[in-house]
């Protein structure tokens, strides 16, 4: 069997998005997951909730208007 690998870029889905001021733990689709302050909890597009450290968000998100 041959794996060929291929290249693909994200769909540009908009989500809702807070940075918390305290350290929390947020209920998701796979449990309880911490979030530091200055995390970002993000709301995904099935109203699923995760938590996302700062250094990452600020990579992988860009504000809409």
């Amino acid at each position: 069997m041959s794996k060929t690998s291929k290249r693909f870029v994200k769909k540009q889905i908009i989500v809702e998005a807070y940075q918390t001021n305290i350290p929390i733990d947020i209920e998701t689709l796979e449990g309880t997951i911490h979030a530091n302050k200055g995390d970002w909890i993000v709301t995904g597009v099935k109203g699923e909730r995760y938590p996302v450290r700062k250094d990452i968000f600020e990579e992988t998100y860009i504000a809409v208007d």
